[in-house]
């Protein structure tokens, strides 16, 4: 396939001129979103339009004799397709793939126009609109757009699953009988061959399982003999059951922990390329030690499931909607996007639950048997879920899945089964919790920050105590935008581990601290100026370490140990004034240092400093310049002299950049909670970009990328 991101027209209303050609529009490139929106006081108003995209194609001569095809990966959220002013297609889902059949409209060797007329409105007519909804939706063309061109016997729906841990069964539709040839995907080398027509299962004998630890992939390419056509997909050899006790991947009990990631973005929306997407999987694995994560409340981006394929992270991904069911031709486009989903997401091994409700729905029994029955007979591999609210109710899915924000602080972290679901016989997962219960700015108070990292760890330590919970996907990754009947009153909700450009909060430290791969150490506040009347009382300490010795002025005063928690494999550390006395004095300074098997892993000062300065985190620095623009994010921290966040530090950052590129949102902003991002995407052309960022109380950073194409 060849991508058709680049020559893009657009304009922000649509004119049955503009689809015909006509009149002058803005230049873009995909992915595209309809209008940059501000961080904070976005809304509807910034993407509710119907809008137009064009461009010119030149169809390949050797689509002559056969089929062509235009691929649009996320088209939000009303797309009506035209070629040379014919309308060939409508998709209704802003959230799901879809492919248009342009051979008869383009034909080889010539140009042919094509445009898109894309209603971005809140349409109620179409999931998840109808009511109110706790995210924003942007629109535009947002992801990829493809050229496919096919010989006239082609096959389509390749499906691979593993029924074991060395068997692929394949399937695909072909007019005829297909080769099928397994590759390992690192080395290319083919490991088995099949032939034959329907479904067929070929013996692995020697496959390496697809796992967390061990994210093993292979590559299924199937030939059709009659024509030569060719078609691949990736997968992995593993098994993925849910029973009453837990979840199985490939026969051992795993506790799923994760969180929950909506799709957006500052400034962009949802139009983030590629390396974007690939980070968050990135993040959610090796900087938060997750193994799971929810796409709520909707599927998601290829890249980012193709990212968690090869980071190992387990993913529950759901059909879009939010507490509301339209009537009978909503529903009927909701059973479609269960269709659409499964097809487009089926053979990633990451993927391991369906979720076929209406995020926190109420029953419909007809409808969801609908829904289950479709995701069943399309893949019969995966299991089922739907996420609720309610209690008890019919469960119609495999998976019993609940959103328990029951925990307040000072009672249990999760509810029993018992009291919430009426099949004993289902497996259970909590799939939110916390989020509107204690949002949390990154600048608010340290007690707030402290008492929502202490909140989220316990709901953990309570789901995995108590012998019944699958795990768990708490709310949620990053603060998010959303309409004004929620979040906070600039429209952002501040239910996120991170800020809304990835940087962490304290309750990050609660999740990254669960992980093995690298040494975690955050200390709470000593300052005793964050504390009525200077009574510090306990400070928390996240680490993976197996102790934490604390010293002050040089001095040993405390061993800390996890010895409060049932069940977390690295629980937060108390520090008291019983263990320490009393914490005033003139420029004390605490030293605390995690030890692991009796050597010091990492070490955290604490000491009054205002000598202040800026450190960047950058997810990739070699950006690639093509068939699509390139983005990397810049994560901003301004830190003391012993790297302790400043928190209530808020000053205006500048940013200047030179080079073959662009900033993504403003060239002057603040950071909140000593924390803020900004993001550098390449402009058409290789080279190297410098970005400096400024204030007027830290030295300048300097930032460089190298642009190739």
């Amino acid at each position: 396939m060849r991508r058709l991101d680049n020559d893009w027209e657009f304009t922000f209303r649509w004119s049955d001129a503009f689809g015909r050609g006509e009149g002058a529009a803005e230049r873009v490139r995909l992915p595209h979103t309809v209008r940059q929106s501000p961080l904070h006081g976005a809304g509807p108003q910034d993407y509710e339009t119907v809008c137009g995209y064009r461009r010119w194609v030149t169809v390949p001569a050797e689509a002559a004799g056969g089929r062509l095809f235009l691929q649009f990966d996320g088209a939000a959220h009303i797309a009506q397709v035209y070629v040379n002013g014919r309308k060939l297609a409508e998709h209704r889902c802003g959230y799901t793939g879809f492919r248009v059949e342009i051979t008869d409209a383009a034909p080889a060797g010539e140009r042919a126009l094509v445009a898109v007329k894309l209603d971005c409105t809140e349409n109620p007519a179409v999931p998840p609109f109808g009511f109110v909804i706790d995210y924003l939706t942007y629109g535009g063309l947002y992801r990829d757009v493809w050229l496919d061109v096919r010989p006239k016997k082609m096959i389509s729906e390749l499906f691979v699953h593993t029924p074991d841990l060395h068997t692929a069964r394949v399937s695909c539709q072909a007019p005829g009988p297909v080769r099928y040839e397994i590759l390992d995907d690192a080395t290319g080398k083919i490991v088995a061959r099949g032939e034959g027509e329907g479904q067929l299962d070929i013996s692995v004998p020697d496959a390496r399982p697809w796992s967390v630890q061990t994210p093993c992939l292979y590559r299924c390419r199937a030939t059709l003999l009659c024509s030569g056509d060719v078609q691949q997909t990736v997968f992995g050899f593993r098994t993925a059951v849910f029973r009453a006790d837990g979840f199985y991947l490939n026969g051992e009990k795993l506790f799923l922990r994760g969180l929950n990631r909506h799709q957006c973005y500052p400034y962009m929306g949802y139009a983030a390329p590629e390396a974007l997407q690939r980070e968050d999987a990135r993040i959610l694995k090796h900087e938060l030690a997750c193994n799971a994560v929810r796409t709520s409340h909707y599927p998601q981006s290829q890249y980012f499931l193709d990212e968690c394929d090869r980071q190992g992270l387990l993913v529950l991904t759901e059909i879009p909607g939010w507490q509301h069911i339209g009537g009978e031709a909503w529903k009927e486009q909701t059973c479609e996007n269960v269709r659409q989903m499964v097809l487009e997401n089926r053979n990633h091994p990451s993927v391991i639950l369906w979720g076929v409700r209406i995020n926190e729905s109420l029953d419909d029994t007809d409808f969801y048997a609908r829904t289950n029955a479709i995701a069943h007979q399309l893949d019969p591999s995966r299991a089922t879920t739907g996420i609720r609210y309610v209690e008890m109710g019919d469960v119609q899915e495999d998976v019993f899945a609940f959103n328990d924000f029951s925990h307040t602080g000072n009672n249990p972290g999760v509810r029993s089964r018992k009291e919430i679901c009426a099949d004993p016989d289902k497996a259970f997962l909590v799939t939110e919790n916390n989020g509107h219960m204690f949002p949390t700015k990154s600048y608010d108070t340290w007690q707030r920050r402290q008492e929502h990292a202490l909140r989220h760890a316990r709901v953990m330590d309570g789901a995995m105590a108590s012998g019944e919970h699958a795990g768990f996907f708490s709310w949620c990754m990053f603060d998010y935008p959303t309409h004004q009947d929620f979040g906070s009153g600039d429209r952002v909700c501040y239910h996120g581990v991170m800020d809304a450009f990835r940087n962490p909060k304290l309750a990050a430290a609660v999740y990254a601290s669960q992980g093995e791969e690298r040494p975690v150490l955050e200390v709470g506040s000593l300052s005793i100026g964050d504390y009525p009347g200077g009574d510090v009382g306990t400070v928390w300490v996240f680490t993976n370490a197996q102790q934490v010795r604390l010293y002050k002025n040089g001095e040993h005063a405390a061993t800390l140990t996890d010895e409060h928690w049932q069940a977390l494999p690295h629980g937060p550390m108390a520090v008291t004034d019983a263990a320490v006395g009393w914490w005033g004095g003139q420029a004390v300074c605490w030293r605390f240092d995690a030890v692991q098997d009796g050597k010091v892993v990492a070490s955290v000062t604490k000491k009054p400093s205002a000598r202040f300065h800026l450190q960047a985190a950058v997810s990739h620095r070699e950006l690639t310049e093509g068939d699509t623009y390139d983005t990397a994010a810049v994560r901003l921290r301004l830190v003391d002299e012993y790297d302790n966040l400043a928190s209530y530090v808020q000053i205006p950052v500048r940013f200047s950049l030179e080079g073959p590129g662009q900033l993504v949102g403003p060239d002057t902003a603040v950071l909140e909670g000593g924390c803020g991002g900004t993001y550098v995407r390449t402009a058409g052309a290789p080279g190297q970009i410098t970005l400096t960022v400024t204030t007027d109380q830290t030295e300048p950073v300097t930032l460089r990328f190298t642009v190739r194409s």
